[in-house]
């Protein structure tokens, strides 16, 4: 079975691969972050989810509601589901792929463990106040968002035709994350596995232990936000999925 193309890309397909990986970016990301990672995880097949707004789907307005997006990925994902299936959501992508778990469950489909990269196992942090709507107008400001977080090379951050091109689906991706609210009793049963890097200032908070009945590993990567920049956690990946794929 293929999912449908523009809402997943697989970079490298692997018809003999043992179980599939969907992998969703953060905010103002895009499928081809996670380009190469299906040549560097042997015996998984990477999707990578394309979100609106951008790349493939320019042409389409960027999603307003995330639970609508989570929506839209796991009838893609219900195509890929005749293997074990696993979810990898870096920072704002971490609740896409929860949300999408949970629709998934939800038709019977039960992902084999959730990657939340960028994300510890914490309480919900304060509502976000009003002064983020006024900062998310602000071109400076959102460069400057970018720069803080880390990913983002400083020279093309300056570049006015990557703001122009860009900065309308960060702002978006912004708005949309951070009027997310999750549902009462939200909660799926596969495990999960959070991984943040030690100088990450910026992760996305959550509480897993109670997100999940499946259980929580916690790993902590060197490096801050962006640590699967220059150290993406492939080796991790492998051992924590590899029982999945023989049982």
């Amino acid at each position: 079975m293929s999912a449908e193309p523009r809402v997943l890309r697989c970079q490298t397909p692997a018809p003999d691969a043992r179980l599939r990986l969907v992998c969703f970016p953060h905010a103002g990301g895009s499928a081809s972050f996670f380009g190469d990672w299906g040549r560097n995880l042997p015996g998984i097949e990477v999707h990578a989810v394309c979100y609106p707004g951008r790349a493939e789907r320019l042409a389409e307005p960027p999603p307003t509601d995330l639970l609508r997006l989570a929506a839209e990925v796991a009838d893609a994902c219900e195509e890929l589901a005749d293997r074990p299936l696993a979810l990898f959501g870096h920072s704002m992508g971490a609740p896409i792929a929860l949300e999408t778990a949970a629709a998934l469950e939800a038709r019977d489909v039960r992902p084999v463990r959730l990657f939340a990269s960028g994300s510890r196992d914490a309480p919900y942090p304060p509502p976000w106040t009003g002064h983020h709507s006024n900062e998310a107008d602000d071109d400076a400001a959102v460069v400057e968002r970018l720069l803080t977080l880390g990913g983002t090379d400083p020279e093309l951050a300056a570049d006015p035709e990557f703001q122009e091109l860009v900065l309308p689906y960060v702002r978006a991706d912004g708005r949309m994350f951070h009027a997310y609210a999750p549902r009462p009793g939200l909660s799926v049963r596969c495990p999960v596995t959070t991984i943040a890097g030690d100088a990450d200032e910026e992760a996305d908070l959550r509480p897993w232990a109670d997100l999940t009945s499946g259980g929580v590993d916690e790993h902590t990567a060197r490096g801050d936000h962006f640590y699967l920049v220059p150290d993406p956690p492939h080796a991790l990946i492998r051992r924590s999925l590899t029982a999945a794929a023989t049982s």
